[in-house]
């Protein structure tokens, strides 16, 4: 699946979190999903099979829909909607 030009305009925050380990990657997800308003995307740039496991499982169990995970051999770029 691939973005159009405007659907990757859209993409409101970008957020790196490949340096960082559980719990801190959903912490860091969290945070930057608390300063968004409803409706907006994050995009997360994440590495290892912890994070691309707990990630997305618990931004959804919160209310945020995962739009989109790709991954590029090194690391995952995963699409959240912030929830209302």
């Amino acid at each position: 699946m691939s973005f159009t030009r405007a659907e990757e305009q859209n993409i409101e925050r970008n957020l790196d979190i490949t340096t960082e380990t559980c719990p801190m990657t959903f912490v860091r997800v969290r945070l930057a999903l608390d300063r968004m308003a409803p409706g907006q995307v994050l995009r997360v740039r994440l590495k290892g099979e912890e994070p691309l496991r707990n990630v997305p499982r618990t931004a959804a169990e919160q209310g945020h829909a995962v739009l989109r995970q790709e991954s590029d051999g090194d690391a995952t770029m995963l699409w959240l909607r912030k929830g209302g």
